[in-house]
């Protein structure tokens, strides 16, 4: 009796293993077949996100009305030194992976256990991109598996200055303030093509918490971020500026002309004072995740470097 209960228990496991291997084919075949086409991304600007749309319900709920600013700035007329900020504070590996850093989940998996709790995320820029674009802030695993594939979808049918310039024209920056070009007129004053290394670098550490941290009135936890930004943004080479014709710039005589890459920002950058803070606001209570050390462009030939 005992070897036929053994087979009879082994066979009930495998069709279990089989019944579980199925289901989860099927939902991941649905997953990508019903996730949204990113393919008209390379030559249409999206005129709202689901985070917009989210930001919207939430005020509706509350009865307050909410303001949308959000201004278009074509990544050729952006201040090199914002991109570069933006590459250290959220992606510094954006040259080395297609989507998903796989080296840096690992590292946040290793940080993340070693505390007990979670400390260090791991999205890449085009993660975060696909999550405004199209789900949520919540933690489901199957939004998770939607933001990875959208990914992998977005580094396939768009080259990484159209990425990155899709992201820092839509990304939360403040209570109802969406894109850099209207989170910089917002708190300095100026166009985002005009911020220099320390409004750039506020702006990026900014993005961690953009509805607790302001950087025209920056906390402690915020100049923390910004002097790290800072010391590391020499070492990032930004995505050369490319022609992006889309339905908005058909209409008009063109786009305008490449902002020329200044030399790298040299840990001297601090002796240059930013935009003058006012005295800091009461610390932030989430914490301060590591930068990740930048790495070098794997891309060949590499965008070139500004000597």
């Amino acid at each position: 009796m005992g070897p036929q209960v053994g087979r009879s228990n082994m066979r009930l496991v495998m069709r279990w293993l089989a019944a579980i291997g199925a289901a989860g084919f099927a939902l991941t075949a649905y997953v990508y077949l019903t996730l949204p086409d990113v393919r008209p991304l390379a030559t249409t600007n999206p005129t709202t996100t689901a985070f917009m749309e989210l930001r919207a319900r939430e005020a509706a709920r509350e009865g307050r009305q909410l303001r949308q600013v959000q201004r278009w700035l074509p990544y050729t007329r952006m201040s090199p030194h914002l991109a570069r900020a933006v590459l250290v504070a959220e992606d510094s590996g954006f040259w080395d992976h297609e989507g998903v850093d796989i080296e840096q989940i690992r590292a946040s998996f290793e940080v993340n256990l070693e505390r007990g709790r979670a400390v260090r995320g791991a999205s890449t820029i085009t993660q975060q991109l696909a999550k405004n674009l199209y789900l949520s802030p919540s933690r489901n695993p199957i939004r998770k598996l939607k933001e990875l594939i959208i990914a992998r979808r977005l580094e396939a049918a768009l080259p990484k200055a159209r990425i990155l310039e899709l992201y820092l024209n839509v990304i939360e920056w403040g209570d109802g303030i969406w894109g850099v070009e209207a989170a910089a007129q917002r708190y300095f004053g100026t166009s985002a093509s005009a911020v220099g290394p320390g409004e750039s670098a506020l702006l990026a550490g900014a993005i961690i918490n953009p509805r607790v941290l302001n950087p025209a009135h920056p906390s402690a936890h915020l100049l923390r971020r910004q002097r790290l930004i800072l010391r590391r943004m020499g070492a990032v080479t930004p995505p050369a500026p490319t022609l992006v014709v889309t339905t908005e710039t058909a209409q008009t005589s063109g786009a305008a002309p490449p902002v020329p890459v200044p030399p790298p920002v040299t840990e001297h950058a601090e002796e240059t004072p930013p935009a003058q803070p006012q005295p800091p606001a009461q610390e932030s209570q989430t914490a301060d995740p590591p930068a990740a050390a930048p790495r070098p462009c794997p891309v060949l030939p590499c965008p070139p470097t500004p000597r």
